[in-house]
């Protein structure tokens, strides 16, 4: 991936009123170049970070860290984030709504290799930053929050104070002499640009533009901070605080964050560990491991779910934001609150609760509209795969769906492979007489694709969770005839037999393919791409810690420490 094109230009008022040479200045694109300076050098007149001192061990090889592109794009959550906070907004502004969509690059949505700038999002961007810019230039106590409380009042001086402070916040770094030279040379001809204005705010609006357009700002670059050691290039101290800040935030790096880069505070392994614990206790942190595990169990699933009402009279439209909501609660204790991981996550019994969840766990007792923390019957649940909104996503409006709850657990829990269903693949037909279970082994036991995938991977792990009807009801019967929740799976090239889904709940949480599934899933999210073979050391390591008790913020923190995490393979630029 690369940044955009050099050859993109503005709208028609910067064009008329910079012209084609001045508009790459303006909105510096030194990016296409893959240049921001000599190494050590532009970071501003204060001292600047440097290569990573220590950072890289001894006999770090090229082999630990698979390549990634220098200029990951800003997801549209991410630039949305970082406009509200770099901008000092109440909230966020919303116009990412508007913009050209991304498609989905595997399970995440900042996954590097589908955020592209595509010639209609490279328009959204100059919209975008033209009304942005407008709206602060037009709002005094707006405009009011980006100026230094120290603004020097000769208007030189303020223009300078004014681009050096908020081009390092915008860059996620001090701008170099030259870029600070072509803003402030954008910044004088604002009044030329928006005539009647007062001259300080006609600056700040060009200047604005320029800044929101750059590729500096909608990219995050990353060309390191020095000569290779070991076969890698370190990253800068500012590099650093940005991967870590839209790593744990999902949003720019705080001032905090980049005065600990400008005094080389994120020089070390242990230093950057230390700094992410911080990081971590910030309520930031909870949302962006909320939207990891969002999308890893696929929570939108949870929605607009159609449900015979003959036979779930109880089942409203509620209980899809409902079902959300306590998967996010669930994890969020999980993770947070009893600081535990994937073991806990597939087999703790604590639920959050409101009045129609209630009654569908067949919970006795008062409950409203709030969430209530409870325990649930340990013979019937345990962790997220056996909770309402997992089970009833994966179900047709009368009957489980064995066969996607059995695809979910192999490919999202255990990182199996299958292979596509075939093209002439049908639907599972009704049995007035049979059960559920009898009805998928009878349409799925013919032909290839029932000896290959179905009988020993989809079914095994469907048919664990023939207890739950299709809203996620518990049940002991199916059809008249006691249900059938026994299997076996191979894990380890072992048979593992269960009598139900939380034995087999059980067998996911104590097999090593679970763990290096789950820690693949996050170095994926960490590093915003897909993982790739030279990560299988990091993913193995991650993985026998997850199963051997440590937490998940543990494997965030092994993550941000790494080699792989701080540093980057020597690459041309494009």
């Amino acid at each position: 991936m690369t940044p955009p094109s050099c050859s993109m230009t503005g709208s028609p008022r910067w064009r008329r009123a910079l012209g084609a040479g001045l508009c790459a200045t303006a909105l510096l694109l030194g990016a296409c170049m893959g240049s921001v300076g000599e190494p050590g050098e532009g970071e501003g007149d204060g001292p600047g970070p440097g290569p990573v001192p220590g950072g890289l061990p001894e006999g770090a090889a090229e082999t630990q860290v698979a390549g990634r592109s220098m200029f990951p794009r800003l997801s549209h959550a991410q630039w949305e984030n970082t406009v509200r906070d770099l901008l000092r907004l109440d909230d966020r502004p919303g116009l990412s709504a508007s913009f050209t969509s991304d498609p989905l690059g595997g399970v995440f949505d900042n996954n590097e290799a589908a955020l592209l700038v595509t010639p209609g999002l490279w328009s959204d961007y100059q919209r975008a930053a033209e009304e942005l810019a407008a709206m602060v230039a037009s709002d005094q106590g707006k405009l009011a929050r980006l100026l230094p409380a120290d603004l020097p009042a000769e208007p030189e001086a303020r223009a300078q104070a004014f681009v050096e402070r908020f081009g390092e916040r915008a860059f996620r770094r001090p701008l170099s002499a030259d870029e600070r030279g072509a803003y402030l040379a954008l910044f004088d001809r604002g009044k030329e640009l928006f005539e009647g204005e007062d001259p300080f705010v006609a600056g700040v609006r060009a200047a604005l533009e320029a800044f929101l357009q750059s590729p500096h700002f909608v990219y995050r670059v990353e060309l390191g901070a020095g000569p290779a050691k070991g076969g890698l290039i370190p990253l800068s101290g500012y590099e650093i605080a940005a991967k870590l800040a839209y790593l744990f935030w999902n949003t720019m790096p705080s001032e905090e964050l980049l005065a600990a880069a400008k005094a080389g505070e994120l020089s070390t392994h242990e230093a950057v560990r230390a700094y992410a614990e911080r990081m971590l206790e910030d309520p930031r942190a909870r949302e962006v491991v909320g939207a990891f595990h969002r999308q890893l169990y696929d929570y939108e699933q949870y929605h607009d779910l159609n449900k015979d009402q003959a036979l779930f009279p109880e089942f409203v439209p509620e209980m899809g934001d409902a079902m959300q909501r306590e998967a996010e609660l669930f994890v969020d204790h999980v993770v947070f609150d009893k600081e535990g991981g994937l073991t806990d996550l597939l087999t703790a019994r604590t639920a959050f609760v409101n009045g129609h969840l209630a009654a569908a766990y067949g919970i006795d007792g008062e409950f409203s509209n709030e969430f209530k923390k409870v325990e649930l019957d340990g013979a019937e649940r345990s962790g997220l795969l056996t909770r309402l909104g997992f089970l009833a996503s994966r179900a047709t409006a009368r009957q489980p769906d064995s066969i996607h709850r059995g695809v979910f657990v192999n490919l999202r829990i255990l990182c199996a492979s299958l292979s596509p269903p075939p093209d002439d693949a049908t639907a599972v037909p009704p049995g007035e007489h049979a059960t559920n279970r009898e009805r998928v082994a009878a349409h799925t036991g013919k032909g290839t694709c029932g000896e290959a995938c179905h009988a020993t991977m989809i079914n095994p792990a469907g048919f664990a969770f023939e207890h739950y009807d299709a809203i996620g009801k518990y049940r002991a019967t199916d059809n008249g005839v006691p249900v059938d929740a026994a299997d076996v799976y191979y894990l380890g090239g072992q048979p593992r037999s269960y009598a139900d889904a939380i034995a087999f709940s059980q067998v996911l949480a104590e097999s090593s393919e679970a763990h290096a599934c789950y820690a693949k899933h996050w170095v994926e999210f960490a590093h915003g791409r897909d993982a790739a073979a030279k990560d299988r050391g990091l993913i193995q390591a991650l993985g026998d810690a997850s199963r051997g008790g440590a937490s998940t913020q543990e494997l965030l923190l092994q993550i941000v420490s790494s080699t792989s995490f701080l540093a980057r393979v020597p690459a041309e630029a494009p």
